[in-house]
């Protein structure tokens, strides 16, 4: 059926590690039988892969998963030339996006961008497009080279893109005053996270304070880590990392070699509940600044359907709900915060009205509608024209 082609380039693999974007697509897919999604993957550097010494090792093209009766395709394109080569290596990305969607017969689709890197696809294209908007990157620390990009990319967004979804409050705050943005925040697979799970046998004897999430320096405070590993270290607990790792490999080997800090790496999306039902604390040692306040983490709806108790910085979203289960605590004072937490070890809570993935589907199903209906009709223009 044209009309229901999507194409989705995100900042994250299909993999087992779930976040944002594959719940919604995958709960889109599911709702809609006549959905099919094209899912580009972050390019893979050849050059980054020849200077590695590994060998030169080639993306992984176009593909179809698993589970989908054959409607999502993902797609990793290679990255044939560095970001100094300028416009050359994005305009390469994107005939190679092109040739995918060809392959497919997507003639008509509508774009999903994530990753702003592809901004000038909306342009070029002319498709109906949406903005899902899950990170302030204008307030990251980056080079003035990057940021540079990134300033213009996000201005071709919002001004060609015929809707921008914002996950959290704060980018709903900075966005909305350029133009009209539609809030749909982050949520849990509630039923999922709440039926009960062995417990894991990598997860450390003694009382666990669990971090589950990509370790980050953008969020993660790696100081405040090491200090309170070392706050709890007399007690004989410890702290759990359970997520990707993306720190610099000089706070990567901090923290992996802390004899009171457990860095388990990613685990798959159906495994995770396990982690964090049984954990004596759910922490959440984020460094608060403009970018975080940008956020809507999903380990905070992950964390409360569990009913574990959680110490978090003042960070967005938790700073909301203080007292509800959660313990709010300075960087200064979130070492013996998480100390307490795990000496007192308090029972499981049920929390109610915790937002699940299948509203925000219905939400997200509402801004593709019209989107929809625009490439529909364009096709049919282009038909007639033929």
């Amino acid at each position: 059926m044209r009309g229901r082609d999507l194409v989705v380039f995100s900042l994250e693999a299909w993999d087992d590690v779930w976040r944002r974007n594959q719940y919604l697509i995958d709960g889109l897919l599911r709702r809609d039988p006549a959905l099919r999604v094209l899912f580009v993957e972050p390019p893979n550097d050849l050059l980054h892969s020849a200077l590695s010494g590994r060998g030169i090792r080639r993306g992984r093209g176009l593909r179809t998963a698993d589970g989908y009766d054959g409607r999502l395709s993902l797609f990793q394109p290679d990255k044939l030339f560095p970001r100094v080569a300028g416009p050359a290596a994005d305009a390469a990305l994107r005939r190679a996006a092109r040739r995918a969607m060809r392959a497919l017969g997507m003639t008509s689709p509508v774009l999903w961008v994530n990753d702003p890197g592809w901004a000038k696809l909306v342009a070029h294209t002319g498709l109906p497009a949406v903005y899902d908007m899950t990170d302030d990157w204008l307030a990251a620390d980056r080079p003035a080279r990057e940021r540079r990009r990134i300033v213009a990319n996000e201005a071709i967004l919002m001004n060609l893109c015929a809707a921008v979804v914002v996950c959290s409050t704060g980018l709903e705050r900075t966005r909305g005053s350029e133009r009209d943005v539609v809030l749909i925040p982050n949520a849990v697979d509630t039923a999922r996270y709440r039926t009960p799970l062995p417990r894991p046998a990598d997860l450390p004897a003694g009382p666990t304070a669990v971090y589950v999430g990509t370790l980050h320096e953008d969020r993660l405070d790696v100081d405040l880590v090491v200090r309170t590993a070392e706050a709890i270290a007399a007690g004989g607990s410890s702290i759990v990392l359970v997520g990707p790792d993306a720190l610099a490999p000089h706070n990567t080997e901090r923290l992996a070699s802390h004899p009171d800090v457990a860095v388990l790496g990613p685990r798959a999306f159906r495994d995770v509940p396990a982690y964090l039902q049984h954990a004596t604390a759910l922490i959440v040692p984020h460094v608060v600044d403009a970018f975080t306040d940008s956020l809507d983490p999903i380990k905070l709806y992950e964390y409360r359907a569990v009913g574990r108790p959680i110490v978090s910085t003042p960070v967005a979203g938790f700073r909301e709900l203080e007292g509800e289960g959660i313990v709010l605590a300075s960087q200064a004072d979130f070492p013996l915060a998480v100390a307490a937490t795990l000496r007192e070890n308090a029972p499981t809570i049920a929390v109610d009205d915790v937002p699940d993935w299948s509203h925000r589907v219905e939400q997200y199903a509402d801004v593709l509608e019209p989107l929809f209906a625009d490439a529909a009709s364009s096709a049919s223009n282009v038909g007639q024209r033929r």
